[in-house]
């Protein structure tokens, strides 16, 4: 076939992935588009993946993508008239502990929201569903009927059948050589030629790095990519599991023992082991070279490091001992420092794309295709897909970051996720000047954007074990001494070092009306500050920040430190000549000093002019430094970020807490923020909410003449009244705090999701942020949310703030 010179757009890697999303791309109407694989496609990780496909896991959206994905496959195969072996065999997870058990309630409870319906075993229920397993030690397990295993290469087939008819082009035998710019338009090359294109998009799976470095010249980055080494074996057949499914007609289901980490199946009449060992290997060790094709190829056979878990595997399963093994698969696969996948905008880079680092890249192909092409198409996705965004890592995520979190991943690939647990390798990679400081306070330290802030201080005594974070529950060693600092800030003055707040500088004639035509609400005046927001084009929350306006055409916007590539983005996207973006994040550091006695602390140590009021800023000196004072707190007391050069924080800090100031972390941070009902970007604001559902009214300018994006959408909204509205509540107090995306009931019907929940310490309450059907919004209304599991009551509060609802210790 002869090569297109031009596509709308071009992906690389012929893998599932970028097949599913070149489906995708031609259902939706995008058939002008070229898929370029090296050789044949599924020629790298997919050929010797198992195929395995649950629709378990731990995170929301991920498992949203698993389900899209497995009921694109149940009906693959008769809609393009392909042949597929999908066999939905179901599967069983063993729980060896109430905490495994309790992790199996929260995801069963995400599961029904996706109606999906999964249950909770006794050790009796799992052996009528797998009879061969030994169930004396275990504490139950969950079954899901919807879990199975498919023919990777049969699948990708099949979507590659449905994109050539729907007249996309796959080029097999075409490796892509590099990419270049010219005027606004990609080029890819080829050794068949080039093809200009708007849109590129890297699914070279594991070799995705390597493509990546084809866009360094045009704003992009090392990808945090690390190649791990993953095994599997197959026994020869057992006559046991052959007679077994010839009497019942099927498949013996898949059994996830998730506590000792391996999986095992039924493939033909013999078994499947495929083990997560913690002894992991990287692919290409130090100094090795990835070759430049290793398609259909293998890794030598390395079983020795898997022999705990092929020994256990036995004891549970002893049926898997009685035969020898028929083969073992050793291959390649990608994997990000945090083990989920990068879908979406490869930062820095216009028009560029990703979608690799899939760990279970069978499983999430089909969901993966559909979210890819909507961010290539509409620059946006149905559903807020912030956990796989590619910009999620900064500049923080260098080689040593990615194989060390690559390695402690794949180790505990279905390790427990606990609220309060830091994952301990490849820490300091980004230290405020006051690490030392805080460490030698018994700051107990957490990872935000690789920039380390203290979660909670520790006392002589305090239990700081890693093991003491293995829980769910909300209470721990951290505790008393959360209360304590809650209580320091509510009764006196409390400093927090927040390092890391993105920050970023627009100045430029035009620069306050180009922000006008982006924000959906108002500007500050001059010498004052307020939150702005940007919306999606469908009006939902693309992101929030602090705007500080300095000079008529002259701002500091500041957001989450996560939010650091996202935002910077958003801002960069469009600027007119003659306005100046830059970011420094690096260069400047914030502190928050709140409590009653902040202003008296202040009047100590500066300059300020401390009777101006709320949401203003000015210039200061503290410690002979020159600061900017910012009276705002997110705390909800009396106080003022501190704002200086980085070089001058430590010496600011310590006249800070020498003037009395009692150090606190991002603990009970939270716990006050949710008290005055702040809301935390990607839990309450996400793109899945619009700006009036999630109570943003009061900065939503509908009648204004820019015609910003979402504007339509809004005025829509406003006009037709919104169906669902974020609400806070106040909830029975357990052991636990209400989960990510809990359910809500009302009458037992489900009528809503948690966002975001915290105990607060100063109202003694434990509260929930959450987002209801309208008609169980109204204030008294008896609701109740599913924790791990158990139904807790909770009450609709008439009022989002619980703590100082007329804001008068915030204005004193």
């Amino acid at each position: 076939m002869s090569l297109p010179s031009t596509a709308r757009v071009v992906i690389i890697g012929g893998g599932v992935i970028g097949v599913s999303t070149l489906y995708h791309l031609a259902k939706a109407g995008w058939s002008d588009c070229v898929l370029l694989e090296k050789n044949e496609l599924t020629a790298g990780s997919t050929w010797h993946a198992a195929g395995n496909c649950p629709n378990f896991a731990a995170n929301y959206s991920v498992m949203n993508m698993q389900r899209y994905g497995l009921a694109l496959y149940r009906d693959l195969a008769d809609e393009v008239d392909y042949p597929i072996n999908y066999h939905l065999t179901g599967a069983v997870r063993l729980a060896h502990s109430h905490d495994r058990m309790m992790e199996f309630e929260r995801v069963k409870g995400m599961a029904a929201h996706m109606g999906l319906e999964m249950d909770m075993c006794t050790p009796e229920e799992l052996q009528a569903h797998f009879p061969f397993m030994e169930t004396h030690d275990l504490e139950g397990g969950l079954w899901d009927p919807l879990d199975g295993d498919i023919d990777p290469s049969q699948v990708t087939q099949a979507l590659a059948k449905g994109a050539r008819a729907l007249g996309a082009t796959i080029a097999r035998f075409t490796p892509a050589t590099g990419v270049s710019r010219d005027n606004g338009e990609w080029v890819v090359h080829t050794e068949k030629g080039d093809i200009r294109c708007d849109y590129v998009v890297n699914c070279a799976g594991y070799y995705a790095a390597r493509v990546g470095e084809w866009f360094l010249p045009h704003g992009g980055r090392e990808v945090p990519l690390t190649v791990m080494s993953h095994q599997y074996f197959l026994t020869e057949a057992i006559p046991e599991i052959k007679a077994w499914t010839e009497e019942n007609g099927r498949k013996v289901p898949m059994l996830r023992d998730v506590d000792s980490s391996y999986y095992l199946r039924q493939d033909t009449y013999s078994l499947n082991l495929g083990p997560y060992e913690r002894n992991c290997q990287v692919g290409w060790a130090s100094g090795q070279e990835m070759p430049e094709d290793f398609s259909f190829q293998l890794y030598p056979d390395d079983l020795d490091r898997l022999e705990w878990y092929i020994m256990d595997a036995m004891e549970r399963v002893p049926l898997l001992g009685t035969q020898g093994v028929q083969r073992n698969i050793n291959g390649p696969i990608p994997y990000a420092p945090d083990g989920l996948p990068m879908v979406g905008p490869m930062p820095g880079v216009p028009n560029a794309f990703e979608g690799h680092s899939f760990t279970f890249g069978i499983a999430q192909g089909g969901g993966a295709g559909k979210v890819l092409s909507e961010w290539i198409m509409h620059g946006q996705t149905e559903w807020d897909m912030w956990s796989i965004d590619p910009r999620r890592f900064t500049d923080h995520a260098d080689h040593d970051f990615s194989m060390k979190k690559a390695m402690e991943t794949y180790g505990h690939e279905y390790a427990m996720h606990f609220p309060h647990h830091e994952w301990p390798a490849a820490r300091d990679k980004k230290l405020s000047p006051n690490h030392e400081r805080l460490i030698a306070d018994g700051a107990q330290m957490g990872a935000y954007n690789g920039w380390e802030r203290a979660n909670w201080f520790a006392k002589d005594g305090d239990d700081t074990s890693e093991e003491a974070t293995h829980t769910w529950n909300r209470t721990g060693p951290w505790t008393p001494r959360v209360r304590e600092e809650v209580e320091a800030v509510r009764d006196g003055v409390g400093v927090i070092d927040m390092c890391g707040f993105s920050r970023f500088t627009l100045s430029g004639e035009g620069a306050a009306e180009w922000l006008r035509g982006r924000i959906t609400g108002a500007l500050p005046k001059i010498g004052r500050m307020n939150l702005i927001y940007f919306a999606t084009p469908t009006g939902r929350v693309l992101t929030e920040m602090s705007c500080m306006r300095h000079d008529e055409e002259n701002f500091t916007l500041m957001t989450a430190a996560l939010a650091q590539w996202h935002d910077f983005e958003i801002l960069s996207r469009n600027l007119t000549d003659g306005l100046h973006l830059s970011d420094h994040t690096k260069a400047v550091t914030v502190m928050l000093v709140s409590g009653p006695k902040s202003r008296d602390l202040f009047a100590q140590l500066s300059d300020a002019d401390l009777s101006l009021g709320w949401l203003t800023h000015q210039s200061a000196l503290i410690a002979g430094k020159s600061v900017t004072l910012a009276r705002v707190s997110f705390v909800g007391e009396l106080g003022w970020e501190v704002h200086c050069a980085t070089e001058d924080a430590a010496e600011v800090y310590k006249a800070i807490r020498m003037a009395g100031a009692a150090p606190f972390g991002m603990y009970a941070l939270n716990s006050m923020r949710i008290e005055k009902g702040y809301l935390t970007w990607k839990g309450d604001l996400s793109t899945d909410y619009s700006l009036l559902e999630t109570g943003l009214d009061r900065f939503v300018k509908l009648d204004k003449p820019q015609d910003f994006a979402g504007k339509a959408a809004l005025q829509a909204q406003a006009q037709a009244g919104v169906s669902k509205r974020l609400v806070t509540l106040t909830v029975e107090t357990a052991e636990q705090d209400a989960p990510y995306m809990a359910a809500v009931f009302k009458d037992g019907q489900r009528v809503g999701e948690v966002t975001s929940s915290a105990y607060g310490y100063r109202v003694e309450k434990a509260i929930a942020l959450a987002m209801l059907d309208i008609e169980a919004t109204a204030a008294g209304t008896e609701l109740e949310i599913e924790v791990y599991g158990r139904r807790l009551k909770a009450v609709v509060e008439a009022n989002a703030t619980l703590w100082d609802a007329e804001n008068a210790r915030l204005r004193a």
